[in-house]
């Protein structure tokens, strides 16, 4: 039996299941005739709640009976990997794009943010204005040099009071110091990719102090990690095919040193006020590039690259460098 009234989204002619959720708040929200980009000039800000309103009535309406099937299924769990997706999207766009791509994908992100809520409120737990009042309010908290009467002389002590401010947030609220959660280092997510985790460690520990002085210091740590798992790497060599526990031991040993080498190479990054992650991409999209250039050249000439020799190969990736593959 065909229901009397079709799903919004299948109205809008969007196909739930290939595009994105918020393709469809904005079919929903926006008049065809809307202008695409993003406004230059401030509104004000009661302008902007209304706004804010409109989209938070958009996607409860997503949700409600009759709204998409889609919306409809999903669940806190279901929608995790969106979360991350949505925030390198917004990485991207801010790297490269135009305003309206980076307005579009800073929407994205805040959808995700409303969808959570909006699935928290329908099972009674909190909803938007919760998570408006509660960063409203921390915001406040933690700036006492702005809105209180505490004086910093520059932004490393606004740094090092922002995190004596958490510790004191996380003692008045009782946390169980045997959990971890009160260190300085507690709330870093054991989730988060493993460069991108090194990264929020060494900046949580620099920011009361415990850092080098100097990217000299970093650069020559560099330098003593990688001497050690050179000689890491040899002794596991000398191993051979002896012992199996004891290529083990080698084996664990060398990925131990390359760990502290990847380690150290983020806080090179840190210390220079570059995000790793971010420079590691950018380092990822030109391999990219230039080993798809080389491979282009290689089918021109009807060549696979798999049947070229070092010689040959490193030749053409110094071609591809020449070409700009950058």
């Amino acid at each position: 039996m065909r229901p009397a009234r079709p799903p919004d989204c299948l109205r809008l002619r969007v196909p739930c299941r290939r595009v994105s959720t918020f393709q469809v708040v904005h079919a929903m929200a926006k008049p065809k005739t809307a202008s695409r980009k993003p406004p230059r000039r401030s509104r004000p800000v009661e302008q902007i709640g209304r706004r804010f309103e409109k989209l938070v009535e958009v996607q409860a309406r997503l949700r409600a009976p009759g709204g998409c099937p889609w919306d409809r299924e999903q669940t806190h769990q279901s929608l995790r990997p969106y979360l991350i997706e949505e925030a390198y999207e917004v990485l991207e766009a801010l790297d490269g794009g135009s305003d309206e791509r980076f307005a579009s994908e800073l929407g994205d992100l805040l959808l995700q943010v409303l969808f959570h809520s909006q699935l928290a409120r329908e099972e009674g737990r909190f909803d938007i204005g919760d998570v408006v009042d509660a960063i409203r309010e921390k915001l406040i908290r933690r700036h006492p040099h702005v809105f209180g009467n505490v004086r910093v002389r520059n932004s490393a002590e606004v740094l090092k009071r922002w995190e004596e401010l958490k510790a004191e947030e996380r003692r008045q609220e009782g946390r169980p110091e045997s959990d971890g959660e009160d260190s300085v280092l507690g709330n870093v997510p054991r989730n988060l990719p493993a460069l991108s985790e090194a990264f929020q460690l060494t900046r949580r520990a620099s920011n009361v102090g415990f850092d080098w002085k100097r990217l000299e210091g970093v650069l020559d740590k560099l330098e003593e990690e990688t001497r050690e798992l050179r000689g890491a790497v040899r002794r596991a060599r000398r191993t051979g095919a002896k012992i199996s526990r004891r290529r083990r031991m080698a084996h664990a040993h060398v990925e131990e040193e390359a760990g502290d080498l990847l380690f150290i190479a983020a806080n090179v990054a840190r210390f220079l006020r570059l995000d790793p992650e971010i420079a590691l991409k950018k380092a990822n999209r030109k391999f990219q590039r230039r080993f798809q250039w080389m491979e282009k050249e290689a089918r021109g000439r009807g060549e696979p690259l798999a049947k070229l020799s070092s010689a040959e190969l490193e030749h053409l990736w110094n071609r591809a460098k020449a070409a700009g593959q950058d």
